[in-house]
């Protein structure tokens, strides 16, 4: 009879503290899923970077086209167009 009473009482004498011991239980399961949360990639973080990485590479042949062409174009060649896209 001593303990039910002593554990019903438990909680009112504790008052804040069992909101602080769960807060401190429950701390370390929290920072393991935020650093989870940080060193991983997500299916659209993965996307979105890829996306990023073709659109870089598209831009990097465009200009060395561009370049062929003027240079062609500068060594008087006729068959420039090839670098012009046609």
């Amino acid at each position: 009879m001593r303990k039910i009473l002593i554990a019903a009482l438990l909680p009112l004498l504790a008052g804040g503290c069992l909101r602080t011991v769960a807060t401190v239980a429950t701390a370390p399961v929290k920072v393991a899923s935020k650093t989870v949360d940080w060193t991983t990639t997500s299916q659209s973080e993965a996307d979105r970077n890829y996306g990023r990485k073709v659109r870089k590479q598209e831009e990097r042949d465009a200009k060395a086209r561009r370049q062929a062409y003027k240079d062609c174009r500068r060594d008087g060649r006729e068959d420039c167009d090839r670098y012009a896209g046609r």
